[in-house]
């Protein structure tokens, strides 16, 4: 067990108390963490807001290599950090190993968007009252940031509000989730070597109700951006004052199996879309909605291929499900699986749960009045529906208060196009699932699964202000 500290003002820092992080499958506790007061919280954005004076002069170049420095950092130590990742996530390291990947990935991209960010001119003679004059507009940072971001990837959650942060110029202070802490503590390292000014990047850890309310609430905090609930995102947009906030907020994701679609190639990544990190993923794959004429045949090679991933041990190479965040999220979702159950639905295979692992799950015949089905589940469940109509199809997929992604798999143009312009989501993959995701494309939901866009270029355009400039040539 490592005691660590936290950085704040380009300092490592201790404070009065500490959190005990533990090992996810083991139980060990692997390290322990300072846990920041109000006045920590406070010290850190100081601290932000004062390296901003400056860093807000950092030429373009220069923050793109210092991002570029960052992701061969984590390139380098992607072992160190895909292990932390699995202990304090409880990840299959095969995923974790892949979320590496993709943080040096948006951080790499975020290096290449530092030199891209511009304005544009704008025509001041397509008014009467602007003959003579020479507009044009300017991007320029925004100040202090605010991030808090989930348990589900500590570290590429992390990166995706951290590195558009720094190259857009602004500072950041980042709340990490309790339970998954120390992966950023690692990153603040990477960056610390990569020669990031003192102050640019702070990290404070502690509950939501506590250093999140202090972060979200401090005048001095010109953004929020935060990963989470739905319950905990509506509760920052009361409290945050006049400030920009981003909300990325979960889904319970659909996708379409229509009856031309290769339903050999569908099923093997709806079962990865559906159990990977214990279905613990924002555009994990909830609702599969399978045409009737092939749903038999769907439903015995999916449950089959289910029945065949390894459930245990995340340090091992070969893992598919390790544990779930904590015993309580397990039980959880036992108890909305017997819910289902109870009013009508049929186990198909899995449903079982030993103590922190609970058994990847399919389940048929449910309807949308079931929690499995009309909440976010975040866990190794996944529901099978039959439809009739391609139509129907989309009108269930819709019949949701969440709209983040969606997946359709149909070999039919028309019937593409109809779900690309009917589905009220951000995002629509096409002979993909819902979990599609590549990190520099723009990512976000409708309805309450957020507000604004992640994905680096679009996160850069959250983070800074459009200032417009006129010169009178009169």
């Amino acid at each position: 067990m490592e005691s660590y500290k936290t950085f704040i003002g380009g300092e490592w820092v201790e404070t009065d108390e500490t959190i005990d992080v533990v090992d996810k499958y083991s139980k060990e506790v692997i390290g322990r963490v300072p846990k920041a007061s109000k006045e920590t919280v406070n010290k850190a954005v100081d601290a932000a807001d004062y390296a901003f004076k400056s860093f807000k002069e950092v030429p373009a170049y220069e923050r793109s290599q210092i991002l570029e420095r960052a992701a061969n950092l984590i390139k380098e130590r992607s072992d160190e950090l895909a292990t932390m990742i699995t202990r304090e996530a409880g990840k299959a390291w095969k995923y974790s190993v892949g979320e590496v990947s993709r943080g040096y990935e948006t951080f790499k991209f975020a290096s290449e968007e530092a030199k891209r960010i511009h304005g544009e001119t704008v025509p001041m003679d397509a008014s009467v009252s602007g003959v003579g004059r020479v507009g044009y507009y300017i991007r320029v940072p925004m100040g202090v940031i605010g991030a808090i971001t989930p348990f589900n990837f500590p570290l590429n959650l992390v990166s995706h509000k951290v590195a558009p942060a720094i190259a857009s110029g602004n500072t950041i202070v980042l709340k990490p989730a309790s339970s998954t802490p120390i992966t950023a503590l690692l990153l603040a390292k990477i960056l610390e070597d990569a020669g990031l000014p003192k102050g640019v990047f702070n990290v404070v850890i502690g509950p939501g109700s506590e250093v999140g309310e202090s972060l979200v609430t401090n005048d001095k905090v010109r953004k929020i951006t935060f990963t989470g609930s739905p319950k905990v995102g509506d509760r920052i947009t009361r409290i945050a004052g006049i400030k920009r906030v981003t909300l990325e907020q979960g889904n319970n994701s659909a996708t379409i199996i229509e009856k031309d679609a290769d339903i050999d190639k569908a099923i093997p990544r709806c079962v990865t879309s559906a159990f990977a990190n214990s279905g613990q993923v924002c555009i994990s794959l909830q609702r599969i909605y399978v045409h009737k004429d092939i749903a038999d045949e769907f439903i015995d090679k999916f449950s089959k291929a289910t029945e065949k991933l390894k459930v245990g041990n995340p340090l091992e190479n070969d893992t598919d499900l390790g544990p779930m965040i904590d015993e309580n999220e397990a039980k959880r979702a036992e108890e909305w699986i017997k819910e289902a159950v109870d009013m009508g639905a049929e186990l198909v295979t899995g449903g079982t749960r030993d103590g922190v692992i609970l058994k990847p799950t399919v389940l048929r015949n449910t309807t949308k009045e079931m929690r499995v089905m009309c909440m976010e589940v975040f866990a190794p469940i996944v529901s099978i529906i039959e439809y009739d109509s391609f139509e129907e199809a989309i009108q269930h997929a819709n019949d949701s208060d969440y709209g983040l992604q969606a997946g359709v798999y149909t070999n039919d143009i028309k019937k593409a196009n109809y779900a690309i312009n009917n589905l009220d989501v951000g995002g629509v993959m096409i002979n993909d699932t819902s979990i599609f995701r590549v990190d520099h494309m723009p990512y976000g939901g409708n309805k309450i699964s957020g507000i604004g866009r992640e994905g680096v270029h679009f996160a850069i355009n959250e983070m800074t202000n459009i200032k417009m400039v006129m010169f009178n040539m009169n």
